[in-house]
């Protein structure tokens, strides 16, 4: 299958490429990693007029890991981030994330930023975003904005971004002291599109006790959801918080749909199953991150 014709822009800076952007308007798309877009076109589901490629832009390459987060630039892979020993240990959920996201071939050219303008609520760099906090820097000739998570994903394979502005960059922040991470999905093959996923995280308080509880699903409605049960479980230790009851909570909050690969129901209890198992382990391993951080053991 081949793409319906297009005008082929290859920019070698972020200024030359804004202005390509601000020029072409509504019939321009970006071309990055090209693993999600490429096929789309050769489908005939996306038909651009003009492709503008930045793969050239170096200063978009970049991986920036320090005590408030990582940044990371429009044109880092998958593959690299995954690689990033400083980003790892400022922010453990990506690596977790990353080593769940399709095949190594497609982690070697898809990007992060990429996924995240692609905007589907059945990846897992979505729910990540979401879940942390994080936000997508968005340019365009004459400036910049930053978007939250939550305003970013606006819908199924649409993102807040306006034409003419390209994705530069997005902020994933760093993991809080005593708190703990876990990403847990069920596929049909490993690689495939997740049936169901829910990545959490767990924050204590001095005392040892739930001071933080979200989980974040993945194939649970339009967007990335993610849902605080720190309600449910919190001001108590993490043997005793109830993640049953917290992972009914998620499960009750899903809006999966039925498709060829599974009925909304079985999506819906996967969701339950997985968000006790994802909130048990950031728990476990917020206890620990507290045992390493005050010398002792949990």
């Amino acid at each position: 299958m081949k793409p319906p014709p297009f005008d082929h822009h290859a920019p070698r800076s972020l200024g030359e490429a804004l202005d390509v952007l601000a020029e072409v308007g509504e019939h321009g798309k970006v071309l990055a990693g090209g693993q999600s877009l490429i096929p789309l076109m050769n489908m005939r589901l996306a038909a651009p007029a003009h492709l503008v490629d930045i793969n050239r832009v170096g200063a978009l390459d970049g991986i920036e890991a320090g005590p408030d987060g990582v940044r990371v630039g429009a044109l880092a892979r998958h593959a690299h981030l995954e690689r990033s020993g400083p980003a790892a240990a400022v922010q453990p959920l990506l690596r977790r994330a990353l080593r769940l996201v399709a095949h190594p071939v497609i982690r070697n050219r898809g990007t992060v930023v990429g996924s995240l303008a692609h905007a589907d609520p059945a990846a897992e760099l979505p729910a990540v975003l979401a879940l942390l906090g994080g936000s997508v820097r968005l340019a365009r000739r004459g400036g910049t904005r930053e978007v939250a998570a939550g305003e970013f994903f606006t819908g199924p394979l649409e993102p807040a971004l306006r034409p003419g502005e390209l994705a530069v960059s997005a902020f994933f922040p760093a993991l809080p002291p005593r708190a703990g991470t876990a990403f847990r999905e069920v596929s049909r093959r490993h690689g495939d599109y997740a049936l169901a996923g829910v990545a959490a995280l767990v924050r204590l308080d001095g005392d040892l006790r739930v001071a933080e509880a979200r989980a974040a699903c993945v194939s649970a409605g339009p967007v990335p959801l993610v849902v605080d049960v720190t309600a449910v479980c919190g001001a108590r230790p993490p043997e005793a918080a109830g993640w049953a009851e917290a992972a009914r909570v998620v499960r009750e909050r899903a809006e999966p749909e039925t498709d060829i690969h599974a009925t909304a129901e079985y999506r819906r209890h996967l969701t339950g199953v997985l968000a006790e198992r994802a909130l048990r382990e950031a728990a476990k391993e917020a206890l620990e991150a507290a045992a390493k951080e005050s010398g002792g053991t949990p």
